[in-house]
């Protein structure tokens, strides 16, 4: 059959041993899906010589009436490569294998290639100093040693008894010296058929159990899967920090390796990584030697013929946290160091540009700025600007690519709606929708380390130039003002990076107050990695409008009506180019040229087009580049849905400070007379009103959000000003002449 061969070398790595029932089962389970028959399943059941039950497999065989969705041999596939399978043998991978899951992290020690290193068992056998060895390795003079020379039958094999742990290694290497070599005079006889056993652990002097250990020092590492010579050659491949190795006297080593755990706890959390690591490493080992308690095979003592002898003291690394950082530095599959003399006169190319000026194809770039800024805009503006190769922000060329936009915050038809009305809003026909593909995962949304995977899945082979995460607040792992944590989620965006080849593009908020008086890097909230991580980073500041700058919104929108009325008239002849820049010139020809109805509808738009300049807020774009030199600030106006490039009337205005660092003067200055104040509260409340409108329903926490002030600040705000309607938590503006 397909596979027969690749299935039982599979099995070779794994020892029924070191699995669990439900594990054990699955096995015979794929096994039959497989076709192989019952004997396959038998033979390597009966490895594990403590568990295994002659007759058990062929009952549980009979049972296994397959299922809608069967045990097949890729479940076998994943537990040989969890146990250190490399993969079948010279077997070229096909579209149609399912073998797609492989060892997590580079392997030390390729069991195939392990070449067996010869078991130099003393040629005098001294059994005392044997034992005196290990107990001068392993123990103080004044800590008890549990120890099992009796044992009993149970199920078919003999088996430790309760054994003895009142005396020290100083007693005991005491009477060893003194023993002329007759171990059991001093640790009692033991069945010459079955040897003896120690624990390698310290106990308290009253029992052998978990609960007797005084100091979590040593694991056991023990195998049965490989030949013991090359069990012998992977251990000092892997560098375990062994304290002895002992060979058992019959088909394993026993490894006592130094895990030095403060306490029970991070005893576990140790072993669990010795045990995985070695797994992966091809060593299969018993699960049940776990504990801190489990008794290992004793030095010095004979074996059905074989001799229990200790091998070597002190292997590999010197101790735990040596051994961890070499296991890191050896599987961190991190790129290799290179010389700058190779590269010296051949240089590689430097990435094409995605926005001139700004951003390299497959790097990173961050638009910070605050609530009501519209970044989900300008991100939809940068989505269309890359998918049709026009201008960004109307100052930033595109390169023109497919782009995927991941909303993670809007229901899919407001997201849908927003990329028309934007497309609608700039002016553009929808030449290249097809370069715009949408991943709406509002609700379904997961943290960046579990979604970066499924994204380069799905993303794989869609060739897109830019990757879009609308808002990254939603994919946040961990605390977002830990530089630690916030550096590994950032790490996340590099492997979408690398792995799609692709430009990855995130907004992230403001932190709370006044932002003028700080660097454009430092506004974002958290850490600081928010700001040194990308390759770019732009940050939008709010800037306040004064009064002046205000007229002349309304004197434009005005012009601009009149002008349209007088074009549709015939009277285009009627005004010169200096006539179409003033409001009152412009009344003054509609008066003289159009009749009393035009009058009418004009002053109807003029009033529309002047709430709508009302509307609209201005924003300053900085940027801090690491690849191309910086640019100066960018001045927009968001005139909803789209940022427009301002004209150069906020070219003079500063963002705003935090006043309370402006001493006595600068908040008079700021703040003015109380006249002036409450006009400027009134205006605030409308520009807030008005941009939360943006997202349809008004509320206090919208408000409260957009203008930085707690609820009931908010709350206190609009009763005062009086032209605000409160229902609960939603805000609307009172009808004018209401008194309700």
């Amino acid at each position: 059959m397909e596979h027969e061969n690749d299935i039982k070398e599979a099995l070779d790595f794994v020892s029924p041993s070191a699995l669990t029932y439900e594990e054990w089962l699955m096995v015979g389970m794929g096994l039959k899906e497989t076709g192989l028959p019952v004997a396959v399943w038998e033979q390597w059941s009966a490895r594990d010589g403590g568990r295994y039950h002659k007759g058990e497999c062929i009952k549980k065989w009979e049972s296994f009436h397959g299922s809608s969705k069967p045990v097949t041999q890729s479940s076998i596939f994943q537990l040989a490569y969890e146990h250190g399978w490399s993969g079948p043998a010279g077997h070229a991978l096909d579209w149609g294998d399912e073998l797609t899951v492989g060892p997590q992290q580079p392997a030390l020690v390729d069991p195939r290639w392990v070449e067996e290193q010869e078991l130099h068992l003393p040629d005098t056998w001294e059994p005392a100093q044997q034992l005196k060895r290990y107990l001068q390795a392993l123990f103080e003079p004044d800590e008890y040693v549990a120890y099992v020379t009796e044992s009993f039958m149970a199920a078919d094999r003999r088996r430790p008894a309760k054994g003895c742990w009142d005396r020290t290694a100083g007693q005991l290497i005491e009477e060893l010296d003194a023993c002329g070599d007759d171990v059991g005079k001093v640790m009692g006889d033991c069945d010459p058929e079955i040897g003896a056993w120690i624990c390698f652990n310290p106990v308290d002097g009253t029992g052998r159990k978990d609960a007797n250990v005084t100091s979590y020092r040593y694991a056991l590492v023990e195998c049965d899967n490989m030949e013991p010579g090359k069990q012998l050659a992977a251990i000092h491949q892997m560098e375990l920090p062994c304290a002895a190795l002992v060979y058992s006297g019959g088909k394993s080593i026993h490894a006592i390796v130094r895990v030095n755990a403060p306490d029970y706890a991070e005893y576990r959390k140790r072993v669990d990584y010795l045990y995985a690591t070695c797994q992966k490493n091809g060593l299969t080992l018993d699960q049940q030697n776990r504990n801190p308690s489990r008794l290992s095979r004793m030095p010095g003592i004979l074996r059905a013929g074989q001799k229990q002898a200790l091998l070597e003291t002190n292997v590999g690394k010197s101790c735990w946290e040596d051994w961890c950082d070499w296991v890191d530095a050896c599987t961190d599959d991190l790129p290799d160091t290179e010389c700058l003399a190779d590269d010296w006169d051949d240089l590689p190319p430097l990435a094409d540009a995605l926005i001139s000026g700004v951003l390299r194809q497959g790097h990173k770039m961050l638009l910070a700025g605050p609530s009501k800024a519209g970044k989900s805009f300008a991100l939809i503006e940068l989505c269309i600007a890359i998918a049709e190769g026009k201008t960004w922000l109307g100052r930033f060329s595109c390169a023109q690519g497919r782009v995927l936009y991941i909303n993670l915050e809007l229901d899919r038809p407001s997201c849908l709606h927003r990329f028309k009305d934007v497309y609608t809003a700039m002016g553009l026909a929808p030449d290249n929708l097809r370069n715009i593909d949408i991943w709406n995962l509002r609700g379904a949304s997961v943290p960046m380390d579990k979604l970066a995977p499924k994204l380069i899945r799905r993303a794989g082979k869609k060739g897109y130039t830019a990757v879009i995460l609308d808002p990254i607040y939603k994919v946040i792992t961990g605390d977002e003002n830990s530089a630690d944590q916030m550096a590994k989620f950032c790490n996340q965006f590099d492997v979408v990076c690398r792995a799609l080849d692709c430009a990855v593009i995130y907004c992230h908020h403001h932190s709370k107050g006044a932002q003028g008086g700080k660097r454009s890097m430092d506004r974002a909230s958290g850490s600081g990695v928010f700001a040194r991580d990308p390759d770019a980073m732009l940050d939008m500041t709010e800037l306040t409008i004064t009064d002046a700058i205000r007229e002349q919104l309304h004197n434009k929108a005005a012009c601009r009506v009149i002008k349209a009325m007088l074009d549709k008239r015939g009277h285009a002849d009627a005004y010169g180019p200096d006539d179409a820049l003033s409001k009152s010139r412009m009344l003054t020809i509609a008066k003289e040229k159009l009749g009393l109805a035009d009058l009418r509808a004009i002053d109807a738009e003029v009033a529309a087009a002047q709430k709508k300049a009302d509307s609209m807020t201005a924003w300053r774009i900085e940027g801090t580049l690491r690849e191309f030199a910086s640019f100066a600030p960018v001045n927009l106006w968001f005139d909803y849905p789209v940022h427009k490039l301002d004209s150069g009337l906020l070219e003079d205005l500063q963002p705003d400070s935090d006043f309370r660092t402006l001493g006595a003067k600068g908040a008079s200055r700021r703040w003015g007379d109380k006249a002036k104040q409450s006009k400027d509260r009134k205006a605030e409340l409308d520009t807030a009103f008005e941009a939360c409108m943006m997202d349809g329903e008004v509320t206090v926490y919208s408000l409260g959000e957009y203008m930085d002030l707690k609820p009931r600040t908010v709350k206190n705000r609009l009763k005062e000003d009086g032209r605000f309607w409160i229902d609960g938590e939603k805000v609307g503006r009172k009808e004018p002449g209401s008194r309700g």
